[in-house]
């Protein structure tokens, strides 16, 4: 088992020895910066709903522990799981209420039939244009080229990306930069002169912008990824 995957059971045994009134506040803190900025912290959003998933039976359990550990205090560690889980539940729902437009992937080839079968939920099916992945300098669709300089690329407009592989790619219009990185990717919006790095994601396609995915996840819009509505 590596590392990683004992990170949830020792926060779990963590709130369990401390006691509730420690336990508590934290994980209420944790849910109140994923209602605040839960959209804007991408993969840090994914470490603190499994910390919210993790930290609660801990803090039933240093509560029933504070309660004498009799019956009684079973039972209301019970009842606060009943309600913590189904709170944990509706905040899930809440955070992921942006992330039911679906796309088409190349090999589900049989997904406009199902999408447009009189039962099941509707879907939009979108095409994406396949990247066109350079290695080293890329040519530029508005003119010129973004040229690779020994970890970086010096765009034709202006400005760099720096720390990233000799491998990129522009949108069909130009608009969008992307490069590659060796986790991830950096996408530059160049019209709005915003890059953003982003750990853990792949580029599907382009449709009015990027389309991302992340591990084995279904295609979003680069609106969906960085939270602009």
């Amino acid at each position: 088992m590596s590392a990683r995957w004992l990170h949830a059971p020792a926060w779990l045994l963590l709130l369990a020895l401390l006691p509730w009134w420690l336990g508590l506040p934290l994980l209420l803190a944790i849910a109140a910066l994923l209602l605040i900025a839960g959209e804007r912290l991408q993969e840090p959003a994914g470490l603190l709903r499994r910390a919210l998933r993790w930290g609660l039976p801990g803090v039933l359990f240093a509560a029933q522990r504070a309660l004498g550990g009799d019956a009684f205090a079973w039972a209301m560690a019970l009842l606060g799981a009943l309600v913590g889980f189904t709170l944990l539940a509706g905040l899930e729902a809440w955070l992921d209420r942006g992330r039911r437009e679906q796309v088409a992937q190349p090999e589900l080839r049989d997904w406009p039939s199902l999408a447009l079968a009189p039962i099941g939920p509707r879907a939009v099916v979108v095409e994406l244009a396949a990247p066109q992945w350079t290695e080293g300098s890329c040519p530029d669709p508005r003119g010129g080229e973004a040229r690779w300089e020994s970890g970086r690329y010096v765009l034709a407009g202006g400005g760099t990306v720096d720390r990233v592989l000799a491998r990129a790619s522009f949108s069909p219009d130009g608009r969008w930069f992307v490069a590659g990185t060796p986790r991830g990717l950096v996408l530059v919006d160049r019209d709005r002169g915003r890059s953003h790095r982003l750990r853990g994601w792949t580029l599907c396609g382009w449709h009015d912008g990027p389309w991302l995915a992340r591990e084995a996840g279904a295609a979003m819009a680069w609106r969906e990824v960085l939270g602009e509505y």
